[in-house]
């Protein structure tokens, strides 16, 4: 439960970051259409959908590392029951 917090305020904060840097204010204003209703829901959809896709993106990496664990794992393991097959082997 923690590890999905984590990712959570982690993928708040970077759609934060990518909203006040997508925002007009540093273009001078100069691109806001007619409506600001409209910009304001493309704002707060951006938001919505920037922090699901950075949640997804963080699981996935997750999954990546865990099964590089496990491949890790899987290796050192067969090394070992070959050093300790051929020393077996030299003994008899």
């Amino acid at each position: 439960m923690q590890k999905r917090t984590i990712d959570l305020v982690l993928s708040l904060m970077a759609s934060t970051a990518a909203l006040l840097l997508s925002w007009p204010f540093w273009r001078d204003y100069g691109y806001w259409a007619e409506s600001r209703t409209l910009w304001i829901a493309y704002f707060v959809v951006g938001f919505v959908l920037a922090v699901y896709i950075f949640y997804v993106f963080l699981g996935s990496l997750h999954t990546l590392f865990e099964h590089d664990a496990l491949e890790h794992a899987e290796a050192a393991k067969a090394a070992r029951d070959r050093a300790e097959g051929e020393a077996g082997e030299g003994l008899s």
